[in-house]
């Protein structure tokens, strides 16, 4: 519970922090969107970020309730709520806006963390990548793992599931 509003109150910005200039997007207007989304109201300059970076299909800003310093956010500008559903071109251009905001940050260690559903944490349901830096063990993401040998032949079979879903 603490997690969830914890990350519900990491989408309200400071007033202070508007971007200086109107959104590509919002000039264009060439997406998807949903007026009743947070993060497509941040694109469209209707709520203020600290924005990092602009595309014709991403936005990065940084996240103001941050895991450590230098925290941020890699959205695409089509407003889909699960990875799967964001089509291939839009993703297209996501991934190399993650590479240059991560090397921008200039962390050495750092987590790539993306979300999607409830169960799996996610508050807003928007598709977006968090960029954590992790500088030392107690800053940053913490991250469990609890992962065990697996049942060969049941992977096996899973693997050949999931590639007749190809």
């Amino acid at each position: 519970c603490c997690l969830m509003l914890r990350r519900l109150a990491c989408l309200f910005v400071r007033p202070s922090s508007l971007h200086s200039s109107l959104s590509l997007l919002s000039r264009t207007m060439s997406y998807k969107s949903n007026p009743d989304c947070l993060f497509c109201k941040i694109i469209a300059g209707k709520i203020p970020c600290n924005k990092i970076l602009e595309t014709e299909k991403s936005f990065a800003f940084m996240d103001i309730f941050p895991c450590s310093d230098g925290h941020a956010l890699v959205i695409p500008k089509y407003c889909a709520e699960k990875l799967h559903e964001l089509p291939p071109e839009e993703m297209a251009d996501v991934g190399p806006t993650l590479v240059k905001v991560a090397k921008a940050i200039g962390a050495e260690d750092y987590n790539i963390l993306q979300n999607n559903g409830e169960i799996a944490h996610q508050v807003v349901k928007h598709v977006h990548f968090h960029i954590i830096p992790k500088p030392n063990k107690e800053q940053g993401l913490g991250v469990g793992w609890p992962s065990k040998e697996g049942d060969k032949a049941a992977i096996a079979a899973k693997c050949e599931q999931i590639k007749g879903n190809l």
